[in-house]
């Protein structure tokens, strides 16, 4: 059986370092690479679809769209086919969600690798999928 693996992708240098990663260490595995679009969350926002929460939410697949190209061109490059998917949402909750409904095996994630107060002030969307996962997390740093 291929192992399934979802990689959480945002063209940031951490999920390119997880990205190859995953390449790297998973030759035979099939590779998601999933691109969130930030939705603004809150009271209001409830109310409201996630993609009417994105301002310009039209230009936001669009980047999204363009790291995804580059991820796959990535995998190209190395001889290797990944699928790409995006969702608009709170990148954590996606993350997590799609691990267990897409019935992955496994996620691999980037992270800054920031500590102390700037992650408190920040947050962590690797932290808080490792917290919540039910299945395997991969953190690349």
């Amino acid at each position: 059986m291929t192992e399934r693996i979802l990689l959480a992708y945002d063209g940031s240098e951490p999920s390119e370092q997880a990205l190859e990663y995953a390449l790297e260490t998973f030759p035979n595995a099939e590779i998601t690479a999933l691109y969130v679009v930030p939705a603004p969350r809150g009271y209001w926002a409830s109310f409201e679809e996630p993609e009417d929460r994105v301002p310009n939410a039209e230009k936001a697949k669009e980047r999204g769209r363009e790291f995804l190209d580059e991820a796959s061109e990535t995998a190209s490059a190395r001889d290797r086919e990944i699928e790409t998917e995006m969702i608009i949402g709170e990148p954590n909750h996606v993350i997590v969600g799609q691990a267990v409904d897409g019935e992955y095996d496994s996620i691999v994630i980037g992270s800054h690798g920031r500590e102390g107060v700037s992650r408190i002030l920040l947050g962590s969307v690797a932290e808080t999928v490792v917290r919540r996962s039910p299945t395997p997390v991969i953190v690349v740093r």
